[in-house]
């Protein structure tokens, strides 16, 4: 038996099909897509949700940025650009969880 995804583990009690279709469409159809890099998705999810600051799920995509490659100094970058675009605090609040992502990820 396979382990729960992501999605089952945060809806999949209250929304099993919402966690399906994220599963299903959403990571296995849309992000497995060859136009773009898993890593070029991750830099437009990221800015897509820091521009509506969109914060609930930014944690979870900055974490997958890094994952797919996007670098640290790249993902600064792209949220300092957000400033000017997206606003200030969008950009401030993005900082902000990027620097507990990586201090999480620089303690395991």
């Amino acid at each position: 038996m396979t382990a729960p995804s992501a999605a089952q583990r945060a809806i999949g009690d209250i929304a099993p099909k919402l966690a399906e279709l994220t599963d299903t469409v959403l990571f296995g159809d849309v992000w497995a897509r060859p136009e773009l890099s898993p890593r070029d998705r991750s830099l437009v999810t990221v800015s897509t949700l820091v521009a509506l600051y969109r914060t609930d799920q930014l944690g979870f995509h900055l974490r997958t940025a890094l994952e797919n490659g996007v670098t640290a100094d790249e993902l600064v970058e792209a949220i300092t650009h957000q400033a000017f675009y997206a606003g200030w605090p969008c950009a401030m609040g993005a900082l902000g969880l990027l620097q507990s992502v990586l201090a999480d990820e620089a303690s395991r």
